[in-house]
């Protein structure tokens, strides 16, 4: 008999570690609303909060809940104080267990510039990500933040090592053809 798969994002973002001191609301349930109303498209704070506002009974059906909703404060201190590469591994866990690994699915990696990351009077550079997409089951699979571009040769395997991908067919552009990441 074939094991069942846990698909629950609380599943996957339970065992993050949660560093406040005296918690009203559950982490793993702050996640969870903060990763559905990204993929519904909030893209702020505000956002979370107003998505979570119009989809509260579905929320209550699904989450405990204890202290009602949180705030859009709560939610930003949370997302600010997690472990980025902790919530990293949780976020590619849950996505390979939704995802169904397709033999031939094909895989284009690629570097992007994220469009207003930078800021020229701080002297903060863009951020650069290398991200990996799957074209059946349109998803992106997994991404890597790279210092500069010229570290996507670093990114790449990062990458790699974070998927799945037996059977698939992986496309890169020219910066991907280094000994490194092809061996």
């Amino acid at each position: 008999m074939q094991e069942a798969v846990n698909i629950s994002i609380m599943h996957h973002f339970n065992g993050i570690l949660d560093p406040r001191r005296k918690p009203l609301h559950i982490m793993a349930e702050i996640l969870t609303i903060a990763l559905c109303a990204t993929i519904s498209g909030a893209d702020n704070l505000v956002g979370v909060v107003k998505w979570a506002e119009q989809n509260t009974p579905w929320l209550q059906d699904i989450l405990e809940l204890p202290y009602g909703l949180p705030s859009h404060d709560t939610v930003g201190r949370v997302l600010s104080i997690i472990d980025p590469k902790e919530f990293e591994q949780c976020f590619v866990n849950w996505v390979n267990a939704v995802f169904k690994r397709t033999d031939g699915d094909i895989i284009p990696i690629d570097g992007k510039l994220l469009n207003g990351s930078s800021d020229k009077n701080s002297a903060i550079q863009a951020i650069n990500v290398v991200g990996a997409f799957s074209t059946a089951n349109n998803i992106l699979l997994g991404q890597v933040k790279t210092s500069t571009k010229s570290n996507e040769i670093v990114a790449i395997p990062e990458l790699l090592k974070l998927l799945d991908i037996n059977n698939c067919i992986v496309t890169i552009d020219a910066i991907g053809c280094q000994m490194k990441i092809t061996s």
